[in-house]
């Protein structure tokens, strides 16, 4: 099977996450912004994670080269471009606007670019999509609050909220007021939860914050109990394995989880998650991952069937794009 032809969701993206060092030093030229590696080699070579912090680390640096709407444009359609070429046909993109916005870069630079973005995509590669604000667990509630009044705004652009960054000692509840207000707002609710973190991190973010979705999840299989629940009620999980290879959730890609949990009936979908950081974008987790677990061609597409399962896109829109992987 080829899998960059396999039509597919992209559920789990951090925008912020596809800036290919090449375009993180263009960037930084056009913007004059001094970078603290010599080249785009010295960029690479530095992507050896222990763990999601080291990740974060340069991650939160890479970032700091996004200054204006432009910027963001070209971030956008650098990805849509290479997504569009995997398979990609619909993608829900997270962005963090406390990265930015705690820079000096107003809100409305990044809304103004990625919606840009979008609309190209839309119109001339066939790629859909919606927009995901994320809010930086490290930081306190009170921050993620005031991020997401300065947002409400602009609602006809954000589809719904988010939760990333480090997991550990950040438990979903942490959050429980400011998702309580995003669903007041209409927003539709996700939640990083069951990476590092463990399986109670993923119920506080089913039974606490009411989220629709888990990214990751993957620790959900130490929980049999949790894993019955997800089961039964249908809750997409968007695993990425590239990253959690990447960041040593898993020593290797073949002692992976995935298998088990499509075996105990998970909506389980594949992503990329950070694709420039974690060296592959949707189509490689796809063939990657396949690969290593001996995925059949059946499995990949139930993967791809999940991940327009578990989108945000209307019920009619859902059933069209099923129909293509069902055909495909």
């Amino acid at each position: 099977m080829d899998v960059r032809k396999l039509p597919k969701a992209e559920l789990h993206l951090h925008i912020e996450g596809t800036l290919e060092p090449e375009l993180m030093f263009e960037l930084a030229r056009r913007n004059k912004i001094a970078m603290p590696y010599a080249d785009v080699a010295e960029v690479r070579a530095a992507y050896a994670f222990k763990d999601l912090q080291s990740f974060l680390d340069i991650y939160y640096a890479g970032a700091a080269v996004l200054k204006t709407d432009l910027d963001f444009f070209d971030l956008g359609m650098a990805y849509f471009t290479r997504a569009a070429a995997g398979g990609v046909r619909h993608a829900e993109i997270f962005f963090d606007p406390q990265t930015h916005t705690r820079r000096g870069v107003p809100y409305r630079a990044a809304l103004e670019g990625l919606s840009a973005a979008m609309d190209k995509a839309r119109s001339e590669l066939g790629v859909s999509s919606l927009l995901i604000l994320c809010f930086l667990r490290h930081l306190e509630e009170a921050d993620a609050l005031g991020t997401l009044e300065e947002a409400l705004p602009f609602r006809d652009r954000i589809a719904g909220v988010g939760l990333d960054s480090s997991e550990q000692g950040h438990p979903p509840a942490k959050f429980a007021r400011v998702f309580a207000r995003a669903k007041d707002a209409g927003l539709r609710l996700t939640a990083h939860a069951g990476e590092e973190g463990p399986p109670s991190y993923v119920r506080e973010a089913l039974d606490v914050l009411k989220v629709e979705r888990i990214d990751h999840g993957v620790r959900s299989v130490e929980d049999p109990g949790l894993v019955k629940r997800l089961a039964a009620e249908n809750i997409p999980l968007t695993v990425c394995p590239l990253s959690n290879v990447k960041l040593r959730v898993f020593d290797k890609l073949s002692d992976h989880n995935l298998r088990t949990m499509l075996d105990a009936g998970l909506r389980v979908s594949l992503h990329s998650d950070d694709p420039a950081y974690f060296g592959g974008y949707a189509d490689d987790a796809y063939h990657e991952t396949g690969r290593a677990l001996s995925l059949t061609p059946a499995e990949l597409k139930t993967l791809a069937r999940n991940s327009f399962l578990g989108s945000w896109l209307p019920e009619k829109e859902k059933a069209r794009r099923v129909a293509e992987v069902d055909a495909f």
